[in-house]
């Protein structure tokens, strides 16, 4: 597979750009990575992403594909053979509940964390702590239901509920240290944080989860960034 018939538009701190690089290490897909800056945003991604305008975009011979996800499945679809591992499971009720379940994420997660580094005071943070900490409960759970006894939520290798909810991994260390308040712990979540540790060094994931000082480096004008931008919607 040639580097110019596959390429990435990603940000090398975006959770969801790392869920492309994992899907493409598992397939062992070789690709040419364009490194966005957002801002401002370059003429590539306005091209390739004319609707949301957002990291990542895969390009496969010349044809745009949005929204992580999305890209994941695709891939999966794209480079499936005897010779390549599934990402998603080949049982439909199966993939049907790591669907549900990497939907339920995208839709807690990552809003709450962002929220809890957007907000000023302990007492704003306490109502997005506890939706990670209802989050964790459930999908502590969903481990048991869907990994049945394996190693990861997609059975011996990594899959695409474990991409779907590892991607945070590197973010989440951000804002226990940030703030000294942890959230994946033995105590409420023992098979989690097993599987957290499985997960960052599987070699489809190791050296992809974004270094943690240089994520904690950029949090502070990312936090000025959401501040702002809170203000503003506050406002309308």
């Amino acid at each position: 597979m040639g580097e110019s018939e596959v390429k990435v538009i990603g940000k090398w701190s975006s959770p969801y750009v790392m869920r492309v690089k994992i899907a493409l290490r598992i397939k062992s897909i070789e690709h040419e990575h364009f490194e966005e800056t957002l801002n401002p945003k370059s003429d590539l991604l306005l091209k390739s992403n004319p609707v949301y305008a957002k990291v990542p975009v895969l390009i496969h011979h010349g044809k745009p594909i949005s929204e992580s996800l999305i890209i994941v499945e695709y891939i999966d679809e794209t480079w499936s053979n005897d010779n390549s591992p599934s990402i998603l499971p080949s049982d439909p009720y199966d993939r049907a509940l790591a669907r549900f379940w990497a939907t339920y994420i995208d839709e807690k997660w990552f809003p709450s964390m962002k929220s809890i580094i957007t907000v000023e005071t302990e007492e704003e943070r306490e109502p997005y702590y506890k939706v990670l900490e209802e989050v964790v409960e459930r999908v502590e759970d969903a481990f048991g239901k869907c990994s049945k006894g394996k190693p990861f939520f997609g059975g011996d290798s990594v899959g695409f509920l474990d991409i779907a909810f590892g991607s945070f991994l590197g973010w989440l260390r951000v804002t226990e240290s940030l703030y000294g308040r942890k959230v994946l712990v033995e105590a409420k979540a023992p098979s989690l944080v097993k599987w957290a540790e499985r997960f960052a060094d599987d070699p489809a994931v190791k050296g992809l989860i974004p270094d943690h000082d240089k994520l904690v480096e950029i949090s502070k004008p990312l936090q000025i960034k959401w501040r702002a931008l809170a203000a503003i919607g506050k406002k309308y």
